[in-house]
């Protein structure tokens, strides 16, 4: 398992021109956006401009093939500066996936240079109603009609819907099959029958919108199916997520950050029995657990997506789940803390801590909730129990125990 961690100029130099678009086009708007419910596009169109969304796009697509680690760094400072912001950035990552990861070299050509551009955002269509964590429990499907797949039924939780242009789209084409049920297929904006209906009204990111999509009769050319075979969807969306939770994890790291950063200016200039409150030992040990768990979870997550650059994908199922559980567990911890050093404010939209506090709360769920993530963690470590027989020589059996008391005398 690679452990070292390499930060290449282009990384560092991509997670510099984030810093000041976040800093320039996010923080002062945030507020604003979150309020309105609406899409930053101002951010957005500087992230482009930047070559921001080129990040993770592979160099022969028009992409500057940073890897995985260069799009933690990137996420991290835009996140820093608002956590929904930081989410629609980085779901254009996860949409994309599908096809970087399981695509033709067409379907590459056509989509990820667009991508790359920040000429089409991309979102990511699995869950529904009744299939969120459980994701082969779909039920939207695709019937083969000869030269097109037609599409039918709802998704839920689509981020980025109604501002992307391309859709990721994992439905039911096999219904007869248990390990060939799914297949990822790419739906357009502006297809007959493909609607955006409800946007949901979110207690956090609310600048990014997440919306039901729904297909009624969608016609979509046999071209678009993802990687040309029906049946890979489910590899293909478990794959995605593996390269995905990196991401993930690093939007939580960067809004533990962005709470620790503001917690760590009120604290030195709220004054409370005539000193600042950061001289109060309790509000510094408040500052330095947040400050620990912030700096583990970063390194957490740059570990991980460095091995995804340096290994790929396959093997880092656990870690990433790993990476992603613990990041967003202590976002919402060092989010909570921000919040009882900020005092009565912190519970005040008035202050800007409440908002990474809606934020942070959502990180713990989507993408595969926190629980499903330490079952993930739990089975990785349970496979890897067989790697580890040497040590069952340094484990008694019950036969082999010895007792130093002797046996109570009873009668």
């Amino acid at each position: 398992m690679p452990t070292d961690i390499r930060f290449s100029e282009k990384a560092l130099e991509l997670k510099a021109k984030a810093r000041e678009i976040a800093d320039t086009y996010v923080r002062p708007n945030a507020v604003k956006y979150d309020k309105a419910q609406e899409y930053n596009y101002e951010a957005a169109k500087a992230v482009a401009e930047a070559g921001l969304f080129k990040t993770f796009i592979p160099e022969e697509y028009g992409g500057h093939g940073a890897g995985v680690l260069a799009l933690a760094l990137v996420t991290e400072e835009l996140a820093k500066a608002d956590s929904g912001f930081g989410v629609a950035f980085a779901v254009n990552a996860l949409g994309s996936f599908p096809i970087l990861l399981g695509g033709t070299e067409e379907q590459k050509k056509k989509w990820l240079p667009q991508v790359a551009n920040g000429e089409k955002l991309v979102a990511f269509c699995l869950s529904e109603k009744y299939a969120g964590s459980d994701a082969s429990g779909l039920s939207v499907t695709a019937r083969d009609e000869g030269d097109h797949y037609v599409i039918s039924g709802e998704k839920k939780w689509t981020t980025n819907g109604g501002v992307a242009d391309i859709y990721s789209v994992f439905c039911v084409t096999d219904p007869t099959s248990k390990s060939r049920r799914i297949s990822a297929i790419v739906v357009e904006k502006g297809m007959d029958g493909f609607t955006v209906e409800k946007t949901e009204d979110k207690m956090g990111i609310r600048c990014v919108p997440v919306v039901e999509t729904h297909f009624d009769n969608v016609k979509v050319p046999k071209d678009h199916l993802i990687g040309g075979r029906p049946g890979m969807g489910f590899k293909h969306a478990m794959m995605t997520l593996d390269m995905a939770r990196p991401g993930v994890a690093a939007q939580a790291v960067g809004a533990a950050q962005g709470a620790l950063d503001l917690a760590n200016v009120y604290a030195n200039r709220r004054q409370q029995f005539g000193v600042p409150i950061s001289q109060h030992q309790m509000v510094q040990q408040m500052l330095a657990d947040m400050q620990m768990k912030t700096e583990a979870a970063r390194w957490l997550v740059y570990s991980v997506a460095g091995q995804v650059d340096l290994a790929g994908p396959d093997g880092v199922t656990p870690r990433a789940a790993a990476a992603k559980c613990f990041a967003t567990d202590v976002a919402m911890e060092v989010a909570t803390d921000a919040v009882q050093i900020f005092g009565g404010y912190g519970f005040m939209e008035d202050y800007p801590i409440a908002k990474y506090f809606r934020d942070a709360k959502i990180l713990q769920i989507y993408e595969g909730t926190n629980q499903i993530q330490r079952m993930v963690i739990a089975r990785g470590l349970i496979r890897e129990s067989q790697n580890l027989k040497h040590l069952e020589g340094f484990i008694p059996t019950e036969e082999q125990k010895t007792y130093s008391e002797e046996p109570a005398i009873t009668g």
